[in-house]
């Protein structure tokens, strides 16, 4: 019998490199200019790939998913800015909603509502959502053993933090004060800001597609979000998503 695979979408090479040697009787399929590494994780059957970068690529990645792998679970994982106040580098944020900050085909449609579909804001599976939180919660807790004290501190990143609401994206890395500012005036209830998320979501909202979105936040989108920002993935996010998925797929009961 075929069980068809949990797909894991990364944003970032390094993510992709994390979770790689956890595959079990991998083998490789190159669709679209992409490879996509299948095998079992924690006795799951899975599909690994990078999305690329920017809301086209994304899109494209989550169509072959659904389409050529028969993926019915989609996970997404990733880093963001952190546009909300209270969002910090090294804080996880799990969306439950997500919408394109970029989309404006005003005065035809409201600002951000997404053309004849009446709806701007895509909705994340809750029970997947709550299931990647906890998990989230889990690693959040041993930090220090996962990254290390000094390492942490290296970063500025006190204690780590969970959020969950609204995350949005757009063709555009927010590394202005001044973006960043208008951002946060115009979706004051935006948690993060990145690059793919909602792609992913109205893709799987397209098809009917079960799906979540998990960013570690590696700035505050501002003019600071370049500093460092190839360490932070290599040291921290990439961690943080090895030890989120895995724990998710370890409390994820087998099929």
């Amino acid at each position: 019998m075929h069980l068809a695979p949990l797909a894991i979408v990364s944003a970032m090479d390094e993510e992709l490199r994390a979770l790689l040697p956890e595959l079990r009787g991998a083998t490789r399929v190159r669709l679209a200019g992409r490879t996509f590494h299948c095998g079992h994780i924690r006795g799951h059957p899975v599909v690994l790939v990078l999305s690329g970068i920017g809301k086209v690529a994304a899109a494209t990645t989550a169509a072959l998913l659904i389409h050529e792998f028969e993926a019915p679970v989609l996970v997404f994982t990733g880093v963001a800015g952190g546009l909300h106040r209270d969002v910090n580098v090294g804080d996880v944020v799990v969306a439950h909603q997500l919408l394109q900050h970029d989309m404006d085909a005003s005065p035809l449609f409201p600002r951000f509502e997404v053309p004849l579909t009446g709806r701007s804001h895509f909705a994340a599976d809750p029970v997947l959502a709550d299931a990647l939180s906890a998990a989230a919660r889990r690693c959040l807790d041993r930090a220090e053993a996962l990254i290390g004290a000094d390492r942490l501190r290296g970063f500025g990143i006190g204690e780590a933090l969970l959020h969950e609401g609204l995350v949005v994206s757009g063709d555009r890395f927010v590394a202005s004060q001044a973006h960043g500012a208008e951002l946060r005036a115009l979706l004051p209830e935006a948690l993060a800001v990145e690059m793919e998320g909602a792609a992913v979501a109205q893709v799987c909202a397209d098809f009917g597609v079960r799906f979540a979105v998990m960013r570690v936040i590696s700035d505050r989108a501002d003019d600071s979000a370049h500093i460092d920002f190839s360490r932070f993935v290599a040291d921290v996010a990439s961690t943080y998503t090895h030890a989120i998925i895995d724990d998710w797929l370890s409390n994820t009961p087998r099929p």
